[in-house]
């Protein structure tokens, strides 16, 4: 009996103390969990944390340079700088300032030593923001279309593979700068029937913001038709490799006027680059009819 009771008491004590162990353990868990979720990222910037620092992470459309506030080397530059200065004055952190700006002016913007962590950053707050696969455009005909989410003119998100089942004309535009060339092509499609029926639809993709487009469309109504998406991170025109084609006049940070046809299957069967940036509704529809 006594055997009995003194193992019984022995077992107690090993229960006791397992459990406030586990108890602990428990605690110390839940603990690093909440700490974990309270320290911050990696600065985008580095350990200087300088708001000048900034400029320096950002390269110049026209010259590829590291912009430079002393040394301003175009309009695009200063309108970049500017931007900056505003986002800066306007009390946000560093990092959302950098965000700001790449999603502005694109991914390629960023100088090559920080591009992938801001890359990883903007694809961590929006993971459908950059597409699935990167082609080459000389060898895309035969390949799969990359799909994509980006926003439309409508304020909603628009993938490519809503369209599947249609034939899809991608036209990659400079956007608003690109006038009246791109924004001839873009009106035309809106207002071609064979381009908006239930076998085919055609989708411009500008870098600019929509906020730009829906002020031009108001001022120019015949453009309300065109079906437009906003590509501000260059991360879908990355992906279909038209940033430094012949058609590009700011090769590497904006695209020119380019086209891909993708059947209904998702599949590329048709490219044109063309730095004459003519309207082609003509040529594309008869390479539409080649894969009816």
């Amino acid at each position: 009996m006594f055997t009995s009771k003194k193992n019984i008491v022995i077992a107690a004590i090993i229960l006791a103390a397992f459990a406030g162990g586990f108890f602990s353990y428990s605690m110390m868990s839940a603990n690093d969990s909440k700490n974990a979720k309270k320290m911050p990222t990696a600065s985008l910037i580095g350990p200087s944390d300088s708001p000048d620092d900034i400029y320096k992470m950002f390269l110049c459309p026209c010259c590829g340079q590291a912009l430079d506030k002393k040394k301003i080397c175009c309009g695009m530059a200063g309108e970049m700088i500017n931007y900056i200065d505003s986002l800066i004055a306007s009390g946000i952190s560093n990092d959302k300032v950098i965000i700001k700006t790449a999603e502005k002016y694109g991914i390629n913007s960023v100088v090559e030593s920080k591009r992938a962590a801001v890359q990883a950053e903007l694809a961590r707050q929006n993971p459908d923001a950059f597409p699935k696969g990167k082609l080459s455009f000389f060898n895309a005909v035969g390949q799969n279309a990359p799909d994509f989410s980006l926003e439309s003119i409508e304020g909603a998100t628009a993938k490519l593979s809503d369209y599947k089942g249609k034939n899809v004309v991608l036209f990659f535009t400079e956007g608003s700068m690109c006038y009246p060339a791109c924004w001839d092509q873009m009106s035309s499609f809106g207002n071609d029937e064979r381009f908006n029926n239930e076998d085919t639809v055609v989708l411009s993709i500008t870098p600019d913001q929509r906020s730009e487009w829906q002020k031009i469309i108001q001022k120019v109504p015949k453009m309300s038709k065109a079906r437009i998406l906003f590509d501000s991170t260059r991360a879908v025109s990355s992906a279909y490799d038209v940033l430094s084609l012949a058609s590009s006049m700011h090769k590497g940070s904006y695209p020119g006027h380019t086209y891909f046809i993708v059947d209904k299957e998702g599949v590329i069967r048709y490219t044109m680059d063309d730095p004459k940036m003519a309207l082609r509704n003509d040529e594309l529809f008869s390479e539409l009819n080649k894969i009816a």
